[in-house]
């Protein structure tokens, strides 16, 4: 496998990772982990490299387009982004639920 990410793909998905972060916090930081927002940057990040470099790696620039320096900009941002908004959505509801019930699951703020 050949890693061929450069300076500005990694510099997109860093920016799409900050971005799905700063919406994990948002929505579901007062119910779960205040460390929400970073977890998932990070996830997002090296699922973004994941599917970019090592699921699409094979494929050329002009088979996927828009490729951003390497960066498989539509695969990632299907592949990455609605997976991990549904996760955050239920990660919010579980912890909605236990602290209903007065778990201590999620600190009041």
């Amino acid at each position: 496998m050949e890693w061929d990410l450069g300076a500005a793909g990694l510099g997109v998905l860093a920016l799409m990772s900050l971005g799905f972060g700063l919406f994990a916090q948002l929505v579901a930081a007062r119910y779960t982990t205040h460390w929400i927002g970073a977890i998932a940057t990070a996830a997002y990040f090296v699922a973004g490299l994941l599917i970019s470099e090592a699921w699409f790696g094979w494929a050329t620039e002009e088979e996927l387009q828009p490729n951003v320096d390497g960066l498989s900009f539509d695969e990632v941002l299907l592949l990455a982004t609605l997976p991990g908004i549904v996760a955050v959505v239920i990660v919010r509801r579980l912890g909605r639920k236990h602290h209903r019930h007065g778990g201590t699951f999620a600190t009041a703020r």
